[in-house]
């Protein structure tokens, strides 16, 4: 039996094992973020199993970042890294304890369906082949990475600017499959609401601000231990380069809505932060967020807004979280997109939970959000 993480994202540490005639018990221990106290990824797979039952226990699931956000979780399996489905999973306040019977010789766990660095360069690479889009690196990561903007559309000054900032927290990698399918419609030459969108707005789109988090298999932070949601108010380009570079971009380039994508741990729906705590939130804005949230339950069916975080007092919202800051310093609307590790539990899926193509599609209908409301948005 061989356990290994030793790969984009990996994420795991074996402690010991034993065998029964009827399973195969194996002892693990998820490692913290790099240079932070925060953990909760989990990216590993189980060799040489042959097809004996698996229980694999995370012994210090309790000292996760959201421990409460295991209770109800299931654990996303693979075997060939492409297709990922759900397997039982238990926590009893002390270990998650994750329940499985291969059918393979090898088999992959996650916390989430993982999105790689090489599949963010794919991404990016062939999104620039369509005439209306242009790929350049804006600075660079901790670790010398490329940042990655996306500008699609003719900017002109009487269309809107729109961002859309993908995975500040390394390990939601829901938000990189939501990116990718608005990437998908939004740059599909036959989508008539594409076409349209695209005569009034620009997009200005970053798919992964937490590339070498990413890679290290964190759940938060950046390569330098910093979380980059709360870096806003006051970007260092030496710890938070990636906000510092991207904060100076929108700044030159202006912003009219702006979208920060995330993955929450607790909650299973998906949902907006709202921004009626920020100073100077006004009967505009409020008629711009209330405006959105109306037409994307009408876009999509996976959104909500009855469930989602306390709504800050006013004048008391944190202005170093991304959302906050950018509808402050610019006067506009600018949400935080929340989606679930666990499932949506207004429709759930018992086989996959919260998947790939979910997120995907979620994405692709933020195009069709945005459209109902474009003319709506003034500055």
């Amino acid at each position: 039996m061989i356990v290994s993480a030793n790969f984009d994202s990996g994420n795991i540490i074996f402690d010991s094992s034993r065998e029964t005639k009827d399973f195969t018990e194996i002892n693990l221990r998820i490692r913290k973020d790099i240079g932070a106290k925060f953990m909760q990824w989990f990216h590993f797979r189980v060799q040489d199993v042959n097809k004996q039952a698996l229980v694999l226990r995370i012994l210090n699931a309790s000292e996760a970042f959201s421990p409460t956000g295991w209770r109800g979780y299931e654990t996303c399996v693979s075997y060939d890294r492409l297709n990922w489905f759900r397997c039982e999973t238990e926590y009893d306040e002390k270990e998650l304890i994750i329940r499985l019977k291969p059918e393979h010789n090898t088999a992959y766990f996650a916390y989430f369906t993982p999105f790689s660095y090489e599949q963010h360069l794919s991404l990016v690479s062939k999104s620039q082949l369509s005439p209306i889009c242009s790929l350049r690196s804006i600075g660079k990561t901790v670790q010398n990475r490329d940042i990655d903007l996306l500008t699609i559309g003719e900017n002109s000054v009487l269309k809107k600017k729109i961002w859309i900032l993908g995975r500040q927290h390394a390990g939601e990698s829901m938000a990189s499959w939501f990116v990718k399918g608005f990437l998908e419609r939004i740059l599909d030459s036959d989508d008539p609401a594409a076409i349209k969108l695209l005569r009034k707005a620009v997009f200005y789109v970053v798919p992964s601000m937490n590339i070498d988090g990413g890679i290290a298999g964190n759940i938060r932070v950046n390569g330098a231990g910093r979380d980059l949601n709360r870096e806003w108010a006051d970007p260092d380009k030496e710890k938070g380069p990636e906000v510092y570079f991207v904060k100076n971009m929108m700044n030159d380039l202006g912003v009219d809505l702006c979208f920060d994508i995330h993955g929450d741990e607790e909650l299973p729906y998906n949902f907006v932060s709202r921004i009626d705590g920020i100073p100077g939130f006004d009967e505009r804005l409020a008629r711009h967020q209330s405006g959105f949230t109306e037409a994307w339950k009408i876009a999509s069916p996976d959104f909500q807004d009855e469930y989602g975080y306390p709504v800050d007092a006013p004048g008391k919202a944190n202005l170093s979280i991304c959302s906050k800051n950018i509808a402050h310093t610019f006067n506009c609307l600018a949400l935080t997109v929340e989606m679930p590790f666990k499932d949506n539990a207004d429709l759930p899926n018992p086989g996959t939970g919260w998947s790939v193509k979910r997120s995907e599609q979620f994405g692709a209908s933020l195009v069709s959000a945005l459209l109902m409301i474009i003319d709506q948005i003034n500055r």
